[in-house]
Order: structure tokens, then C-alpha cells, then sequence
């Protein structure tokens, strides 16, 4: 049996599963795929997911020529060969570059007038999000869209279309651990299937489990699934029931989940749910993190209890996770304000407060923002108290 992952890749819009929230037929990247006039776009999200699958469809529905690049081991003389391939042609091709967020700022550079004339077709693909990586210059001449994990319901209607081309005797049992030991990433379920089919045209449970015991990526139980064990994990902690909050890990953990998908949440949650309320909550996480994804399993059970008890015990604010919603929210809806001239990198009229003792009164927002808005909660209380002194209103 051929690899399964490429020989069901999906080869038209219309056989294209998952990612409907960007892609379905009332969205507008499928209408301008449909008219083949494409922008350049970049994909980010998990593996397996579709992003390569959906650049090949896009270049077959617009007609073009389609060429893969590997950012990790791209040359820039290879994209200059394309382009001046193509430098009088009637057709413009479709650039694929793997990796994206792994470009340098010079092969950046060499792409910006490419996709600035649309000479070619630019269309990136990332597990991470490119955002931080690309250029100001490139995110303004493209679009960037996440790929979601598959869902379960995706996830069995892909398998079932395999197991069609497939001439195998699966259990029910063998089916939903495919499913569930995968992820979401399609990919990873084919190749399990591929192999097992490789062993043994009748597949059960115990040949599955035997190739992966465990989940992969963020994980899943077999019955339950991680977002829903993890958020009932988190929902504990925030309201300060220990043994709910110990429980749901532990489900975690018998289930086979990673140490990096726990520890990762748990920080999330120090910072997002109790932040400066109690800050150690949050040196004690990363802490956590760090030596749990040193030591692994089964020590590493020791440290997340000890984690999360702090946690769950910790007096909780959202303060912080609210003032940077707001503020970048504002920013979105065109809250964009000129920097006062004392402020920008001339210094021209800046008042140094060191030479104040500390603090003297400037403008500092063209206009009153108001983000912040604390809880006077344990810490938080304590850094009110040195913001009125710092502001001499010590009352």
C-alpha cells in the first residue's frame, strides 16, 4: 500500500475537508480562489492540518505552475531561477515556501518586489504563527489565515474515505484510537493506519497501541478529549477547588498527555487568571515547566501537583489579561494615536523622572486611555499603594 497521507490528498475545493471557517463555499478566500485571483497568503497551525494540500489545490483551480520551497534549506538564487523563468511569461506560478516563519529578513527582501508586482503567487505555511517573523513589508501585501486542529467529525470522515480505498478488517475500538491518538492531524492518523495495514489486513486495538501507545502532539484520551479534561483542569484552579484541580490532571496524565501541553496551560493560567494578584504563581509555573520537561515522567507528576496546588490557592485577578485585550482591541478598531514629541527618539523637551526623584508629571498619551483597572487583590493591592506614593496622592 502507497502512502496513504498522499495518495487521498484532496485534489479540488469540493474534497477539501476542515478548515470551513476560511474556506467554505459563502467565504471570500474561496470565492477569489473560484475566480483565480488569489492575494499571497501564509498559513499557520498544527501539523497535518492541510495547508500544504490546500496551496496545491489553489494552484490546479488558477492554472499555474506550482514549485515547493523548504525556508529551512531555501537559497535565494533557487527563487531568482524561478522568477526570471518566468520573467516574460503569460503565466505567473505559485511559490510554496515551507516553514515560512524561518525566512531571513534577506529572503524577505527578495520576495517584497516579487509580491509587491505579483510576478508570482506567494503562499507560506508554518506550524507557528508567522506573525512576529514576517515583515511589516510582507504581512502588508498578504493575508494570514490559522488552520484549526481537525475536529473528531472531520477526523472520521477522512478515515472513512480511506478505510474505502483500504481492503482491511478495522475494529471499532482500533478506529477511535487512529482518531484519538492523532490529534486532529490527519496526516499522523493515515501513517498509523498505512503501517498497521502493513502488519495486518485485520487491525484491532492491541496492533494500533503497539505502533503508538500513546497520543501525539497535545493528546487525547481515549474517551474523553484533552480540551475538555484541560479545561475542566483550568476551570478548577480558577475557582480554587484543589482536589477537582488535582483530579482533572491526573486524568491528564493516565491518559498520556505531555508534560509540555500541562505545563504550558498552567502558565497561561498564572498569568491570565491571578498575574500580579500573586506573581510568584508565575515564576513558580515557568519553574514547573522547565524541570517537568528536564525530568519527564513519572517525577514530573510530584512537581505538577505541587504547581498546581499553589495555583489553585492563589488569589486570582484578571486584571492584566483584560487591560491587553482592551488595548489591543482599541488598537484594531483605529485607536491610533500620535506620539507626543518629548516621547519619540529625539528626546526634544522629555522630563528624565530620576532627575524628579522618580516620577514628574508629562504627558505621556496624546489622549486618556484607560486599560488597567486592578482588582486590589493580595499583590495587586501592594502595587496600587506604590503607584499613589510613586504619584505623591498617598492618602
Amino acid at each position: 500500500m502507497t502512502d496513504l497521507s498522499n495518495k487521498l490528498r484532496p485534489t479540488n475545493l469540493d474534497n477539501f475537508v476542515g478548515q470551513s471557517h476560511i474556506i467554505s463555499k459563502d467565504k471570500a478566500l474561496y470565492k477569489l480562489i473560484k475566480q483565480k485571483d488569489i492575494p499571497h497568503l501564509f498559513f499557520y497551525g498544527k501539523p497535518g492540518t492541510g495547508k500544504t494540500t490546500l496551496a496545491k489545490i489553489i494552484a490546479k483551480e488558477i492554472n499555474t505552475d506550482y514549485y515547493y520551497f523548504n525556508a529551512t534549506s531555501i537559497k535565494v538564487e533557487d527563487l531568482r531561477k524561478v522568477f526570471e523563468r518566468y520573467k516574460n511569461a503569460l503565466i505567473k506560478p505559485l511559490i510554496f515556501i515551507d516553514e515560512v516563519h524561518r525566512l531571513s529578513k534577506n529572503q524577505q527582501e527578495v520576495l517584497l518586489p516579487i509580491m509587491e508586482n505579483y510576478d508570482a503567487t506567494i503562499i507560506g505555511a508554518s506550524t507557528e504563527n508567522p506573525f512576529f517573523t514576517l515583515t511589516n513589508a510582507i504581512r502588508s501585501r498578504s493575508f494570514l489565515y490559522e488552520f484549526k486542529a481537525f475536529t473528531k467529525e472531520e477526523m472520521q470522515k477522512i478515515l472513512c474515505i480511506a478505510l474505502n480505498d483500504v481492503d482491511a478488517n478495522i475494529t471499532q475500538e482500533a478506529k477511535e484510537h487512529l482518531i484519538h491518538s492523532s490529534s486532529g492531524d490527519a496526516r499522523a492518523m493515515l501513517t498509523l493506519l498505512n503501517f498497521a495495514y502493513k502488519v495486518s489486513k485485520d487491525i484491532d486495538i492491541t496492533l494500533v497501541k503497539e505502533l503508538r501507545e500513546n497520543v501525539i502532539g497535545d493528546g487525547v484520551s481515549s474517551s474523553d478529549t484533552h480540551y475538555d479534561l484541560a479545561s475542566a483542569m483550568i476551570k478548577s484552579i480558577r475557582g480554587s477547588n484543589v482536589d477537582a484541580a488535582l483530579y482533572y490532571m491526573s486524568r491528564l496524565i493516565n491518559a498520556g498527555e505531555s508534560v509540555d501541553f500541562i505545563t504550558r496551560r498552567l502558565v497561561i493560567f498564572a498569568s491570565e487568571d491571578i498575574g500580579n494578584a500573586n506573581p510568584h504563581a508565575f515564576n513558580l509555573s515557568v519553574n514547573t515547566m522547565t524541570a517537568c520537561n528536564k525530568i519527564g515522567y513519572p517525577e514530573s507528576r510530584i512537581m505538577l501537583a505541587q504547581c498546581i496546588i499553589y495555583l489553585t490557592s492563589s488569589p486570582k485577578s484578571n486584571s492584566a489579561y483584560k487591560a491587553i485585550n482592551k488595548a489591543l482591541q482599541d488598537i484594531k478598531d483605529g485607536e491610533l494615536l500620535n506620539i507626543p514629541k518629548h516621547l519619540d527618539s529625539q528626546h526634544i523637551g522629555y522630563l528624565y523622572p530620576h532627575d524628579f526623584g522618580g516620577y514628574v508629571k508629562q504627558e505621556y498619551l496624546e489622549k486618556d486611555l484607560k486599560f488597567y483597572e486592578s482588582k486590589n487583590i493580595g499583590y495587586e493591592k501592594t502595587l496600587n499603594d506604590w503607584l499613589k506614593k510613586i504619584k505623591h496622592k498617598d492618602s
